[in-house]
């Protein structure tokens, strides 16, 4: 080959790793995990104890060391936790704050006016939701492995309960003030999943709403699911579930019981609950 063909051909080779190197898309640098989160809210307050470093924790939120509500209440005692107000997050020097979607939305926006990113946490409606929220905020916090970790343990949970119950039964969720959650629910998911099916619809209302005393006892379920905290009558709205007439219809040994701690909020907690809802049916479904 002559060096005038030898120098021609190294020229197109160059030009075409030019013409791809160009062509190729860029590579984005990944987007650095944040150093100083902040939470607002309960449920995230769970999420971040449970997938943060310790030293990304900025602070939680007021009710992260309540043991009635968290459930993390213990681990929580050793971190920060802050006032709840907007001034006070953006005197933390946050790179991140985390909230509630129905928390106070001018706080939000105060926050973000001055440039600290905001995640908005929504409530989980499914499980659907709650694993694929898991993964977005593991991600973001640089921890994807705890991620997976936290929803393999809810997936152990649920193959450790499913058709749980040994036969088909109506439950009705009954919470404070005759209040029933509706169909779209976590409890409502568990419920079924273990075998039983929730009695909204039945009752007319499937999107949820205030039951009364006289139609629960005139059309009464098989069981009913209530929170530990409403077992005594300690306010107006706990007397309904102690209502002689509904315990005549659903006596005491018809009545599952969960601690709210462990439903008030899907993540850390949802093992637990799941395990702890299994527990009561195999012990009271006969």
């Amino acid at each position: 080959m002559s060096p005038f063909a030898r120098k021609f051909r190294l020229g197109r080779a160059l030009a075409l790793v030019l013409v791809l190197g160009l062509a190729a898309p860029p590579v984005l640098a990944q987007e650095a995990p944040p150093r100083r989160v902040v939470s607002l809210n309960l449920c995230a307050d769970q999420l971040l104890i449970a997938l943060a470093d310790r030293n990304q924790i900025a602070s939680l939120s007021p009710l992260a060391r309540d043991a009635s509500m968290s459930f993390l209440a213990q681990e929580a005692q050793s971190l920060p936790v802050n006032g709840g107000s907007g001034e006070v997050i953006l005197t933390e020097g946050a790179d991140l704050v985390l909230a509630g979607r129905y928390g106070s939305r001018a706080r939000r926006e105060l926050i973000e006016r001055r440039g600290v990113p905001v995640a908005v946490l929504d409530p989980w409606r499914d499980l659907d939701q709650g694993r694929a929220q898991i993964r977005d905020l593991a991600a973001r916090l640089g921890h994807p492995v705890r991620g997976e970790a936290l929803i393999a343990a809810i997936d152990a949970a649920l193959a450790r309960s499913h058709n749980v119950a040994r036969e088909p039964r109506s439950v009705l969720v009954l919470y404070r003030r005759g209040w029933v959650p509706g169909e779209a629910s976590l409890v409502a998911e568990f419920l079924r999943h273990m075998g039983l099916e929730p009695m909204q619809a039945r009752l007319g209302l499937p999107q949820g709403g205030l039951v009364r005393l006289e139609r629960v006892v005139a059309m009464p379920p098989d069981y009913v699911l209530l929170d530990e905290s409403d077992a005594a009558a300690i306010d107006n709205g706990t007397a309904l579930l102690v209502h002689p007439a509904l315990k005549a219809a659903v006596p005491p040994e018809r009545r599952l019981v969960l601690p709210g701690r462990l439903t008030i909020c899907g993540g850390p907690s949802t093992p637990a609950a799941i395990d702890a809802l299994a527990a009561e049916i195999r012990a009271k479904l006969r």
